[in-house]
């Protein structure tokens, strides 16, 4: 899709902090953290609709979505990391990783948004792990 960030993302036509990629999936985080750590999966191929995605496919990107979540509880600790699917905000098929540090999901954006540095270094924390 031409006016999908996240093929745009995909085709690093766009900056991102990657914590994961393979041939069929890449993960990054989420720009706009509801917490620290919060990442996005996404399949390489442009789905709309996680239901209509072929059932390899699908059971790849949740497959995938645990080993990153895995690397998140492990890296930073959160008392777990929450999954979510709703597929509204952009138009391609995602899974919300939000580790969560307090007995409740938040799902609102950080009020302090992390700086470049605190990114990446959250970024190499979970990627240490995801080798």
């Amino acid at each position: 899709m031409k006016d999908c960030i996240f093929c745009k993302i995909i085709k690093k036509e766009i900056h991102s902090y990657i914590i994961y990629e393979d041939k069929n999936v890449i993960a990054f985080l989420d720009i706009n953290p509801s917490s620290q750590g919060h990442a996005l999966v996404i399949p390489k191929k442009h789905y709309e609709y996680i239901l209509k995605m072929p059932d390899k496919e699908y059971s790849d990107l949740l497959l995938k979505s645990k080993k990153i979540a895995k690397a998140i509880d492990s890296s930073l600790k959160p008392i777990r990391t929450c999954i979510v699917v709703e597929g509204f905000a952009v138009n391609h098929v995602h899974i919300r990783l939000h580790p969560c540090y307090e007995k409740h999901l938040n799902l609102q954006p950080m009020k302090d948004k992390p700086s470049d540095s605190e990114f990446k270094e959250t970024a190499k924390k979970i990627k240490s792990l995801l080798k």
